[in-house]
């Protein structure tokens, strides 16, 4: 009989597939863009790919501290992402929103180890 997927198991995907994504804009920020552009791929990728693993390293122990990493990633560097490839340079003042959320995760996984969670 087959498992039933869990929230945590698309939680784990989604956190995977960021991984992938990660990469994917490295290496065209290293090998397809220039100036700026190369910039922001550069930083939304470092930033997505430490969280994608930090988050996948931490789900069974905190699904809320991925799920913040999940999202201050997609936003941030998403946020970013969009800008590189010619989205308006507004975007760069929701870039903050994400960054937010990832330090969010940071803290929640900190108080959950001083209270022994």
């Amino acid at each position: 009989m087959a498992r039933a997927r869990s929230s945590g198991d698309a939680l784990a995907a989604l956190l995977a597939l960021s991984g992938a994504v990660a990469v994917i804009a490295g290496a065209y920020g290293t090998h397809g863009a220039s100036g700026k552009a190369a910039e922001w791929l550069s930083t939304g990728s470092l930033y997505q790919i430490v969280h994608a693993v930090a988050g996948l390293a931490i789900l069974a122990r905190s699904r809320g501290t991925a799920a913040l990493f999940l999202l201050g990633m997609t936003v941030f560097a998403g946020t970013l992402y969009a800008m590189a490839f010619g989205a308006p340079r507004w975007l760069g003042a929701i870039t903050p929103i994400g960054g937010l959320s990832l330090i969010l995760g940071w803290m929640w996984l900190a108080m959950g180890y001083l209270k022994g969670k």
